[in-house]
């Protein structure tokens, strides 16, 4: 079903699908540089936040409420939803333009949506009804539960806009619209940081999470008038001429044929059991931190924060070329579905592993840069460090999650596989980082969660098969050790320049750099695959620009000497 509603949702019937054309690639940069500001929007939000109330109980109280949202994002908007939704109204569309009586757009709408409001309601008024419990599980070792009480009331919301949220942005991709569902998050961290300025002085960390339900409001509201004006459009619009008319130049009555289901309750199973496995991580986490001192909730959600934005930016490229993967399958070309596949893999856990290098040599000085303002002491700069670079040895094993779970899905068929994978590693997740909890403090839980994620990977990389796509493992692992190896080197490097600067500003400019530099170097002695674009386009323009530097500078020293004498 997934590898059909790949076709269908970037394509108009009788006309090529293939997602590489001008207008896919224009939808792909308008989402790439949305998710970007997104991204950056959210490093505002968390700067706010340190900035206001650094990294102690007030921080601790409201992201144990943000647990909720944070669900609801991977539940109903991302994972969840999307795999549900997308095909869907991929299909209907397809229905419609082969001209069935009833729109079959419209009748979806009409009998899912009202029960997607009505059971996301249900859910937030028992959230909202049951926030002391909620705040008892996900922390019982709060010393003040009270706080975290009342965030959660004003979070619980988000159940509800979410799930529209999610619902228009799924039926807005079906029908060729991305500008409106790219731009939620822009809206979302907009209203969270405007909600912290302005009312912090008076509610306090309570302003965060009034920024959160007013946030979920602006992320239907940007998709409302959109999806309106799809929904209303004449359906005749999309029936294609040739459907219109017969050989004899009238217009034919559509033959009966059997409607195929639009949603597969298996596929949304698999897909819901996986993304709920997957954020349970975040559950363990804060359950084994709450124990700790005050702040480690707080150090360990501003190091996940700032380490994972090389793994968004990786994944990027997976969800971009998912429709080619998902075409070549329904098509039956393995062949050409394995290479694109093999292809992402390498060129993400290339991004990742360049990401994580930078993250790992030069923590203090980003943290310190970002956060280390107001109540977010030198002391928070440090615990946070800490934390991050424990944490970034998990950031290849989150992005190789994230790739392999889309190949998994892609094949049309729910499988079991991924939420078992996930289970296992979250069974590893929940047994290191209780016993490294006591060892370590919170440095212990970011190493459980990178070993936890590796695990899963491992069994999907494993799991790989006829079902699916069945990648070469071996060649897999053997490109992905060349980036590994660069890393490690270029880790060194940056991680030693950094630290001889005193200035942190000056340190980053000067360790990323360098970082860089290495990794392409190590990557380029290696003859790793993915670093040959970077090769044949990059390297000969380079060599150029050197070569004509070092010219013109030895032909300046000729004339000079000339002049001399």
């Amino acid at each position: 079903m997934v590898g059909q509603a790949g076709g269908a949702v970037g394509a108009v019937p009788g006309r090529s699908s293939d997602p590489s054309n001008g207008f896919l690639a224009k939808a792909a940069l308008v989402t790439a540089l949305l998710t970007v500001a997104g991204s950056v929007l959210g490093l505002v939000r968390d700067q706010a936040l340190a900035r206001f109330f650094g990294a102690g109980p007030e921080t601790d109280a409201f992201l144990v409420a943000w647990t909720v949202p944070e669900l609801a994002t991977t539940l109903l908007i991302e994972d969840g939803l999307a795999f549900a939704l997308v095909p869907a109204f991929s299909m209907a569309l397809a229905r419609r333009a082969e001209g069935a009586v009833r729109d079959p757009v419209r009748t979806l709408v009409a009998a899912s949506l009202p029960r997607l409001m009505l059971g996301t309601a249900a859910v937030a008024l028992i959230l909202m009804a049951g926030a002391p419990m909620v705040v008892g599980v996900l922390a019982p070792g709060l010393p003040d539960p009270r706080l975290a009480v009342d965030c959660t009331l004003l979070t619980a919301t988000c159940v509800f806009t979410f799930g529209l949220a999610g619902y228009c942005s799924a039926a807005l991709r079906a029908h060729r619209r991305f500008v409106a569902p790219a731009a939620i998050y822009v809206f979302y961290n907009i209203g969270i940081i405007t909600a912290v300025f302005v009312l912090a002085p008076r509610y306090g960390v309570r302003s965060a999470a009034i920024g959160v339900a007013a946030g979920g409001v602006l992320m239907v509201l940007v998709q409302a008038p959109s999806l309106w004006r799809q929904l209303t459009r004449d359906p005749a619009a999309d029936v294609p001429r040739d459907a219109e008319k017969g050989a004899s130049g009238l217009a034919p009555t559509p033959a009966p044929t059997p409607a195929p289901a639009l949603m597969s309750s298996a596929l949304i199973a698999t897909v819901l059991l996986f993304a709920l496995c997957r954020q349970s991580q975040v559950l363990i986490e804060r359950f084994l931190a709450s124990s700790l001192p005050s702040g480690a909730i707080s150090h360990l959600n501003y190091a996940q924060k700032v380490a994972q934005v090389p793994m968004v930016l990786s994944l990027m490229l997976c969800t971009v070329t998912l429709p080619v993967v998902a075409r070549a399958l329904a098509e039956g070309d393995v062949k050409r579905a394995r290479s694109r596949v093999e292809r992402d893999l390498g060129l993400a856990g290339c991004m990742v592993l360049l990401g994580t290098a930078v993250v790992i040599a030069c923590a203090p000085q980003l943290i310190q840069l970002l956060f280390q303002r107001g109540a977010f002491t030198a002391r928070d700069t440090e615990a946070t460090a800490a934390v991050m670079r424990v944490y970034a040895l998990g950031l290849l094993g989150h992005t190789l999650v994230g790739a392999l779970v889309r190949s998994y899905f892609s094949a049309g068929r729910p499988t079991w596989f991924p939420p078992a994978a996930m289970a296992a590693g979250i069974a590893a997740t929940a047994g290191i980082g209780s016993w490294t909890v006591d060892l370590w403090g919170v440095r212990g839980i970011a190493l459980a969660n990178a070993a936890g994620i590796s695990v899963t990977a491992c069994v999907l990389l494993r799991g790989m098969g006829p079902r699916n796509v069945p990648i070469r493992v071996r060649e897999v692992l053997g490109e992905l050790a060349k980036p590994v190896a660069a890393a490690a080197c270029a880790t060194g490097a940056g991680w030693a320049l950094a630290s001889l600067v005193g200035s942190p500003l000056v340190a980053l400019a000067v360790g990323a750099p360098a970082v860089v530099v290495v990794f392409g170097l190590v990557l380029w002695a290696l003859k790793a695959r993915s670093f040959e674009p970077v090769r044949r386009t990059v390297m000969p323009k380079v060599s150029s620009a050197v070569t004509s530097a070092v010219t013109s500078a030895a032909s300046s020293a000729t004339r000079k000497r000339t002049h001399v004498r």
